[in-house]
């Protein structure tokens, strides 16, 4: 009898678009659910953008673009680390891709070999672990705590390393907790790996969300320190383009052919009128605003934290970018999967269990996202608050 290849068979489920899911169908029998379960910013693309891809819609040809993307896109993207963030990059080691998911499996694919070991933090986002399995490799998946913001550190990254080691797979800010690494601890990452001929595997997807320093410059990227690493980003969370499934790679030069080989067997190309739509991206305007949503999830993040300690949930580490807060149920006598069952049918809100981002919070946390609207966080955490009330000793459930 014919079955699906073990790769298949034993990839774990990505439970936060599964309860998305859940909520949608809730939703389709008449509830109000709050969506706090994807990171998915409520803002849209930006207006430039999608009256560039109305413009790149008007019935013109849109053949396949070159693999590793258009050239206008990706001088483009060299840009803007020139203008940003005041680092020089050849365009042709910017590969465009269908979404930052592509860049990762491309990146995965390019490095890792079976047997190959990756050492990552845990918690992390679980598509990273899938991937590195899927080619064969072992995750060396090292449990954090808030003691290093549920991030790894370079005394981490040393005790964890063997003689098969083959890369290390960051991200700052991280998916569930929005925290970022020291930058200094960052470079000594980077230096150790360097030091030991292994990959250095960097997500920076919500980097331009990050908290701006003290004097107001913007964050920094690993590329400052190690313009070698392997830097994946997207324009689905700062751009907020999250269904144009479109992201990026900046890789070292001697990657670069393999990758687009590897592109051109797996994907082709990343679509063009995304692509095309993308370089609005770009304009002043676009980026002004981009600014100004920055700022705007800073605001509802105060307000998901305080919410949060009106109601007796503990975020251990406060968020410094992104767009999330992992905070910690254990307090509520229920395991984390449960609390996100109860959250979702007696309270609809949507909720990720902390199972998703790997064993070491699986049953003691949960990630609240709060790229929703203000009004929708109140209504979530007021919600939650009602939940919790009832299920304390002397509430209505209790």
């Amino acid at each position: 009898m014919t079955r699906p290849a073990q790769r298949a068979r034993d990839a774990e489920p990505f439970h936060a678009m599964a309860v998305a899911q859940r909520a949608a169908e809730l939703e389709a029998t008449g509830h109000h659910v709050v969506q706090l379960c994807l990171g998915e910013p409520d803002f849209g693309a930006p207006p430039a953008v999608r009256r560039a891809m109305r413009e790149a819609m008007d019935g013109r040809p849109l053949p396949y673009t070159p693999a590793l993307g258009l050239p206008a896109l990706r001088q483009a993207i060299a840009g803007f680390y020139r203008d940003r963030h005041g680092v020089e990059i050849d365009p042709a080691r910017i590969a465009i891709t269908s979404g930052a998911s592509s860049a990762l499996l491309l990146a995965t694919a390019a490095t890792i070999d079976p047997g190959d070991e990756v050492i990552l933090a845990d918690p992390s986002y679980p598509c990273n672990r899938e991937l590195v399995t899927s080619f064969g490799g072992r995750v060396v998946a090292v449990p954090t705590t808030a003691a290093t913001r549920y991030q790894l550190d370079a005394a981490i990254v040393g005790r964890a390393w063997t003689a098969r080691t083959k890369a290390v797979m960051v991200a700052t800010p991280s998916n569930p907790t929005g925290t970022s690494i020291p930058f200094a601890q960052l470079a000594a990452i980077c230096r150790l790996a360097r030091a030991r001929d292994a990959w250095r595997i960097v997500d920076e997807i919500y980097l331009e969300l990050s908290d701006p320093a003290s004097d107001g410059a913007h964050a920094h990227t690993v590329l400052e320190i190690d313009p070698e690493a392997i830097v994946v980003s997207s324009f689905s969370k700062y751009f907020g383009m999250t269904g144009w499934r479109l992201g990026w790679a900046v890789l070292p030069e001697t990657l670069v052919p393999a990758l687009e080989r590897l592109a051109m067997n797996y994907f082709l190309s990343a679509s063009n009128p995304a692509q095309q739509a993308a370089l609005a991206c770009f304009a002043p305007e676009t980026l002004a605003l981009c600014e100004r949503r920055r700022a705007e999830l800073a605001v509802r993040r105060q307000l998901v934290l305080d919410g949060l300690a009106r109601i007796g949930l503990p975020v251990p580490v406060g968020p410094d970018g992104a767009f999330y807060v992992y905070l910690d149920v254990s307090g509520t006598g229920l395991d984390a999967w449960d609390f996100c069952e109860q959250a979702l049918d007696r309270a609809h809100v949507a909720l990720t269990p902390g199972r998703d981002f790997g064993p070491a919070t699986a049953h003691t946390h949960v990630r609240l996202s709060y790229a929703a609207s203000r009004d929708e966080l109140r209504e979530g955490i007021a919600r939650l608050g009602a939940l919790l009330a009832d299920a304390r000793p002397g509430g209505r459930n209790a």
